[in-house]
C-alpha cells in the first residue's frame, strides 16, 4: 500500500514538473504589425513595427 502510495506521489510531481516547463509568456495586448495594420487600415506596417522606429535623442 505505502509502495504504490509512494509512485503515485511521484508521478504526479514528475507530471507536475513535466507539464509546468510547457508554459509559454506572451504578452496578450501586443499585436504582431501586420494585425495592427490591418485594424487601423494603414497601407504600411512600418509604424507598428518597433524595429523601424527611428530613434530620436
Amino acid at each position: 500500500m505505502k509502495n504504490r502510495v509512494l509512485q503515485l506521489c511521484c508521478g504526479i510531481l514528475a507530471a507536475g514538473i513535466l507539464f509546468s516547463s510547457c508554459v509559454t509568456t506572451r504578452d496578450p495586448n501586443r499585436l504582431p504589425p501586420g494585425q495592427a495594420k490591418k485594424i487601423y487600415g494603414t497601407k504600411s506596417a512600418k509604424p507598428f513595427a518597433p524595429g523601424q522606429q527611428k530613434k530620436r535623442y
